[in-house]
């Protein structure tokens, strides 16, 4: 556990934690025996905690199990079901797609996502994350449709010392792709950072447009693209994950990014997020600044809600 970004982390999650665990400290007061009147009070407090309705019952039944077999009775006990349960659920399947290494170079990360999630300041804190990282990193600026996305794109090369391809606005998001594709195999870049418009599943001509990228990604670089990074934005709770929904099937969504963690109290939208979606959250945005996207670690996420 790196210390430094932990506390930060946790810090990001506080209003979150004053949500789940200070009410659970509430309702299990010292001496208290956990009951089911306790149980109808914590699956409350859970569900209001956007952990979704699928894990909030599977704790609540596990808890159920454990008083039955006389293993459930104080307040330390019920806080480490819900901490196992949520790591669980964040873990799973995450090992294999973690430990996948890719070999090619440049890396080409699509990055996905409906406009006002963040999408634009995430790739701009993601180039900056990468290049600490000491990776070369060149930013493709595709969203032509958002004259403002490209030059908010150029503010954030800049500050983090990457290069940007760009065109005119309206140009053709392709065209973009290719130069840069050009460009970071002339230079040697480590990674190509694909901005894209925001796409719902209902715009048909958005998506052609970024199966057309794929395509044109995949005959100049092998594999590529290599990551599609869809941002959700945290504060929007489960509506966000009704939104990623209608990415899955048409963007090949491999990771998320879950921006704007620090303004919400119902942070446990990560654990329906991985629930429902069963895709690892690769990175979480916790404030406004270049250094305020870090990857995401499923311990220290959980340790920072119940610490």
């Amino acid at each position: 556990m790196v210390t430094k970004f932990f506390d930060r982390l946790k810090n990001a999650v506080k209003s979150t934690k004053e949500n789940l665990k200070d009410k659970i400290e509430v309702i299990t007061s010292v001496g208290k025996k956990i009951d089911e009147n306790v149980l109808e009070d914590l699956e409350a407090i859970l569900i209001k905690s956007d952990i979704g309705v699928a894990t909030t019952e599977e704790i609540i039944e596990r808890a159920r199990r454990e008083i039955e077999r006389d293993k459930l009775n104080d307040r330390e006990a019920l806080l480490r079901i819900i901490k196992e349960e949520i790591k669980r659920i964040l873990m799973e399947n995450s090992e294999s797609v973690e430990s996948k290494e890719i070999d090619v170079k440049p890396q080409v990360i699509f990055v996905v996502g409906v406009n006002g999630v963040g999408k634009t300041t995430t790739i701009g804190k993601l180039t900056y994350a990468l290049s600490l990282e000491g990776k070369r990193v060149i930013v493709c600026a595709s969203d032509t449709f958002r004259a403002a996305a490209i030059e908010q794109l150029e503010v954030w090369a800049k500050r983090s010392g990457a290069e940007i391809v760009k065109k005119s606005h309206g140009s053709d998001p392709a065209a973009v792709l290719y130069d840069s594709l050009e460009m970071a195999k002339k230079k040697d870049a480590d990674v190509v950072i694909v901005d894209t418009a925001g796409r719902l599943h209902t715009k048909v001509n958005l998506m052609k447009e970024l199966e057309k990228m794929s395509r044109i990604a995949s005959k100049k670089v092998e594999g590529a693209p290599h990551e599609v990074l869809l941002v959700i934005d945290a504060t929007t709770g489960q509506n966000g994950l009704i939104q990623a929904k209608s990415f899955l099937e048409k963007s090949g969504v491999t990771g998320i990014v879950v921006t704007k963690l620090d303004g919400t109290a119902k942070g446990g939208i990560i654990v329906s997020i991985k629930r429902e979606l069963n895709i690892p959250i690769k990175w979480v945005g916790i404030g406004e600044k270049m250094e305020d996207l870090i990857r995401f670690d499923a311990d220290d996420f959980v340790e920072s809600l119940f610490s």
